[in-house]
C-alpha cells in the first residue's frame, strides 16, 4: 500500500480513492449519532473532510464507516477522539440543500472495529476489522429476543400514540441480532448507551445489554404514567363520571331506549338461571356489582363483562337424562360399526355398569388403534346410544397447559382452556367429552398439557376442578370422559395409568367391503351430490377397490378411492354425457388407473435366503420379508434395511443358533465361518425393531444354508432363545389381519400365543391355516419346500 506523508496528501478526491486499498474504509466522523447495521438513517455532513469524504464514497460507489466522536464538541477530532467500533454503511442517497447542507442517506450493513488510522487522504480513513455476526441460534438466545420482544411490547403500549404498525415490525423481525439492534435504535437512549450496545459483538451479552435498557426504561414509563394518572385524579373525577353518566342517561331516554341498555338486567337473571353452587354465585354477583359501577369505556369493562357471561352461560347445573338400554345401545353400535365385536362388549359393560350404578365412577376408555378404524365415531355412537351431548376435545399439537387450563382473566384476550370450552359448547354437565389423539400432545416453555390433564381424568379429584381463567371450581364428576391415540407408546405413563386401553386392530376383508356397502358408497354418493339412480357401484367393483388400490388396517383410503370413482361419475351426469353410470370392475382401470397395489406374495423370488415375516406397526400389521445372502469373507453378520438394537441382537441369536448343532442346519452352515452373512430387510428407510422378526431371521438363515427355499405362502412371527424354543410376541391379530391381506395360506406363531386364537376373526380362521411352533424345529419343518419340490422332480 501506498502511504503518504502529511506535506503528501493527495488534493485529487478521486485518486484517493483509486488508491484506496480494499480492506481501508473512508471513515465519516459523527456527533450524537449513532447508526445501526440493517437501518436506514439520514447523516448530516458538514465538516470539509466528511464532505470530501462522503463524494469520494459516493463517485467511487464505495462503503463508509459512520463513527461517533466520543466528544461532540470537538471540531477536528483526533482518532483517539473516535469510538473504536462502528458501521459499515452504503450511502443510498446524497442531496444538497439549497442552503449549502450535505445529506447522506446511509444504511447499515454490518459492525467494523478500527485497527488503525490511515494518513495521506483529503477524509478519515481507516484499516478496520469487519466483525461478522455469529448466525448460532441458542435457546439460550431465542429466550432472550422473546423477553426483548415483550418489554419492547410493553414500552410501545404506555407510549401514547405509538403507531400500530410498530409493534407488528419489532414482532416480525425473526433474527435475534436484528432485534437488539432495531429495538435498541427506536429507544430514546443517550448516543453513549446505544454506542455501549453497537460496540458489543458477543450476541447474548448484547441481548442483555438490550433487556437491562428496556427494563429499566419500561419502569420509568410507569412511574411516569402512574404519577400522571394521580395527577389527573385529582380533578375530579366523580363529578367528571356522574356528568358522563347523565349524558348518556338523556341521550337514552331521547332514543327510547330501555334504562338498562348495557344488558346487565339480562346477565343477573341468567346468572340466577344457571343455579351456580354458592362460592360461584357469590363470585359472579361480586363481579357484576363492579361491572354495574363501572364505566363502559374503561379499558377492563370488556374482559369483566366477558367474564361474567362465561360464568353465566356455563352448564353448571344443566344435564341430560341418561337413557341406557342395553339393548338399544347395541343396536346403535351394530348399525354404526362392523366387526369390532370385543370392542363393542366391552362398551356396553361399562354402559351396564354404569346403568345398576349412576354414581359410581367407571373407568376412562381408551381407543388404540391405526387411523380410520372408527375410534372417534365409536364415541359419537356411545353418546347416542345413552342420549348425551357428545363433544370433542383434540389434542393434536397442543403443547401448552394454559390450552388445557385457560389463562388468567387479566391477560388480553383471555379464555378458558379447551375443557371448560368444550362443556360450554355442549351445553351439559354430564355430555360425553373425547379426548382425541391422546398420543399427540407436545410440550414446550408453555408448561406441560399432560399434567394439567392429570386432574381432569382423575375421578378422585376432578370433581373441583379449577381452570385458571374462572378461578373457580367446577366439578366434572359427571362427564364421560372417552380417549383415542394411535400408539400407547407416546402416552406419558402417568396420563396412561388414569385409563383403560381398548384395542382397535383393523379390520378384515369382509367387514371393510361391508362398511363401503353401508356407509361409505351412501357417504359418498351424497357427498358427490349423485343419486342412487343416477350412480351405482358394484359389490365386485368395491372387492377390486379393495384388492387392488388399497392396503390398511382402516377404511380411510377406501373411502376416498371410491370417493374418486363418484366424481368421475359426478362429471359424466354433469356434462350430459350419461343419465346414469354403472361401475364394475372392469371400469376402475380408466377412472383409478392401474393397480397401485400388488400381492405381496407375487414379489417373492423362489430362492433361498428369503423369508416372509409379521410385524406390527402404528397403522395396523404388515409383512415383512427377510432376505439373506453370503459372500467370501472372514464371518461377518452384517445388517442393513435400518434395524433396531432389539432386532440386531436377534439376528445375532438367529445366527448363532444355525451354527449350532441340533436342528439340522448346523452341518449345513460349516460355510458360514469363511464367508460374509448379509441380513436385508426391505423398505430400508423405515425404522424396524423388536424381536419379533427372530423366528423368520432364523428361518431365512437356515433356507440359505441348505440351499432350500421357504414356501412363499408360509410367514412366520416369533422370538427365539438360544436353546431354540420360540417365544409369544404382540399384536397377533394384526398380524394376522396383514398376512391375510397379503394372500399367505399358512402363518407360523408361538403356541404360546395360542390364547389369542379368540381374537382372530372367524372367517379369516376359515381361510388362514395357523401353526402353532413351540421349537424351531417344529418351524423348519412347516416352512420349507419339500426337497423334490424345489428340485422339481415331483
Amino acid at each position: 500500500m501506498k502511504a503518504y506523508s502529511d506535506d503528501e496528501r493527495p488534493t485529487d478526491a478521486a485518486t484517493a480513492a483509486t488508491d484506496l486499498p480494499d480492506d481501508v474504509l473512508i471513515v465519516l466522523p459523527v456527533r450524537d449519532l449513532v447508526l445501526f447495521p440493517g437501518l436506514v438513517t439520514p447523516v448530516t455532513v458538514e465538516r470539509r473532510f466528511s464532505v470530501v469524504g462522503a463524494q469520494t464514497a459516493m463517485r467511487s460507489g464505495r462503503q463508509v464507516g459512520v463513527l461517533m466522536q466520543r466528544d461532540a464538541g470537538i471540531e477536528l477530532p483526533a482518532p483517539d477522539d473516535l469510538e473504536d467500533v462502528g458501521t459499515v454503511a452504503s450511502i443510498v442517497r446524497y442531496v444538497t440543500t439549497p442552503d449549502g447542507a450535505h445529506h447522506v442517506v446511509c444504511q447499515g450493513q454490518q459492525r467494523f472495529r478500527v485497527i488503525e488510522f490511515v494518513k495521506g487522504y483529503p477524509f478519515y480513513a481507516a484499516r478496520v476489522e469487519r466483525l461478522v455476526e455469529s448466525q448460532n441460534v441458542t435457546p439460550a438466545i431465542e429466550a432472550r429476543a422473546a423477553q426483548i420482544k415483550e418489554l419492547a411490547g410493553d414500552i410501545l403500549a404506555l407510549v401514547p400514540d405509538a403507531p400500530a404498525e410498530l409493534a407488528s415490525v419489532v414482532e416480525g423481525v425473526q433474527a435475534a441480532p436484528a432485534l437488539a439492534d432495531l429495538v435498541a435504535a427506536l429507544l430514546d437512549l443517550a448516543p453513549t448507551e446505544q454506542q455501549q450496545v453497537l460496540a458489543t459483538a458477543e450476541l447474548e451479552a448484547r441481548l442483555d445489554k438490550v433487556t437491562e435498557l428496556l427494563v429499566r426504561r419500561v419502569e420509568v414509563m410507569r412511574l411516569s404514567a402512574e404519577l400522571d394518572q394521580q395527577t389527573r385524579g385529582r380533578l375530579d373525577d366523580q363529578q367528571r363520571e356522574l356528568l358522563l353518566r347523565e349524558q348518556m342517561k338523556t341521550i337514552r331516554e331521547e332514543l327510547g331506549e330501555a334504562d338498562d341498555a348495557t344488558g346487565l338486567d339480562e346477565l343477573e337473571a341468567a346468572i340466577a338461571k344457571a343455579r351456580m353452587p354458592p362460592e360461584v354465585h357469590a363470585l359472579a354477583r361480586k363481579e357484576l356489582r363492579r361491572l354495574a359501577r363501572m364505566s363502559e369505556v374503561a379499558a377492563e369493562y370488556s374482559m369483566l363483562r366477558t367474564y361474567v357471561e362465561w360464568l353465566a352461560e356455563l352448564p353448571w347445573s344443566v344435564t341430560t337424562e341418561d337413557c341406557i338400554d342395553i339393548a338399544a345401545a347395541r343396536r346403535v353400535l351394530d348399525e354404526d360399526h362392523c366387526g369390532l365385536d370385543q370392542v363393542k362388549r366391552r362398551i356396553l359393560e361399562s354402559l351396564a355398569v354404569r346403568k345398576l350404578s349412576p354414581s359410581g365412577r367407571s373407568p376412562i376408555l381408551c381407543f388404540v388403534g391405526p387411523p380410520g378404524v372408527g375410534k372417534t365415531s365409536l364415541g359419537q355412537s356411545i353418546a347416542r346410544a345413552i342420549g348425551r351431548k357428545f363433544v370433542r376435545v383434540s389434542l393434536g399439537g397442543v403443547h401448552g397447559e394454559a390450552e388445557i387450563r385457560g389463562h388468567r382473566r387479566t391477560y388480553v384476550g383471555a379464555l378458558p382452556g379447551n375443557i371448560i370450552q368444550a362443556l360450554h359448547k355442549a351445553g351439559s354437565r354430564n355430555c360425553v367429552l373425547m379426548l382425541d389423539e391422546l398420543d399427540k400432545l407436545g410440550s414446550g416453555v408453555q408448561g406441560d398439557p399432560s399434567a394439567a390433564l392429570l386432574e381432569v381424568l382423575d375421578p378422585e379429584q376432578n370433581a373441583s376442578y379449577r381452570d385458571n381463567y374462572l378461578g373457580a371450581p367446577f366439578d366434572l364428576s359427571k362427564v364421560m370422559f372417552l380417549a383415542t391415540a394411535n400408539v400407547l407408546d407416546t402416552i406419558p405413563g402417568a396420563l396412561r395409568d388414569r385409563v383403560e386401553v381398548i384395542h382397535l386392530p383393523g379390520y378384515t376383508e369382509e367387514e371393510k367391503a361391508e362398511i363401503a356397502r353401508r356407509f361409505l358408497v351412501p357417504r359418498q354418493r351424497d357427498a358427490n351430490g349423485l343419486t342412487g339412480e343416477q350412480c351405482a357401484i358394484t359389490d365386485v367393483a368395491v372387492r377390486e377397490i379393495l384388492h387392488g388400490y388399497t392396503r390398511e388396517a382402516g377404511v380411510r383410503n377406501l373411502e376416498r378411492e371410491i370417493g374418486r370413482v363418484f366424481r368421475h361419475a359426478a362429471m359424466q351426469v354433469a356434462e350430459g354425457t350419461a343419465a346414469k353410470v354403472r361401475v364394475d370392475r372392469g371400469d376402475l382401470a380408466a377412472i383409478l388407473g392401474a393397480p397401485s397395489v400388488e400381492s405381496d406374495i407375487a414379489r417373492r423370488i423362489d430362492m433361498s435366503g428369503v423369508a416372509t415375516g409379521l410385524a406390527w406397526t402404528a397403522s395396523g400389521g404388515d409383512i415383512l420379508f427377510i432376505e439373506a445372502t453370503m459372500t467370501p469373507g472372514s464371518g461377518r453378520l452384517i445388517l442393513t434395511g435400518q434395524l433396531g438394537d432389539v432386532m440386531k441382537e436377534s439376528a445375532q441369536a438367529a445366527l448363532t443358533l444355525v451354527k449350532a448343532e441340533g436342528h439340522g442346519v448346523g452341518a449345513c452352515a460349516e460355510g458360514f465361518d469363511h464367508c460374509d452373512i448379509h441380513v436385508h430387510v426391505p423398505a430400508g428407510a423405515i425404522p424396524k425393531d423388536g424381536p419379533s422378526a427372530g423366528l423368520a431371521i432364523f428361518v431365512a438363515l437356515a433356507s440359505l444354508a441348505r440351499d432350500v427355499p421357504v414356501r412363499a405362502d408360509r410367514a412366520m412371527s416369533g422370538e427365539i432363545s438360544l436353546r431354540g424354543l420360540v417365544l409369544p410376541v404382540g399384536g397377533v391379530r394384526e398380524k394376522v389381519l396383514a398376512a391375510d391381506r397379503a394372500g399367505i395360506a399358512t402363518v407360523l406363531l408361538p403356541a404360546r400365543n395360542r390364547r389369542m386364537l379368540d381374537e382372530i376373526p372367524e372367517d379369516v380362521r376359515r381361510r388362514l391355516h395357523v401353526v402353532w411352533i413351540e421349537t424351531v424345529d417344529d418351524a423348519l419343518n412347516e416352512a420349507f419346500v419339500p426337497r423334490e419340490n424345489a428340485d422339481g422332480n415331483e
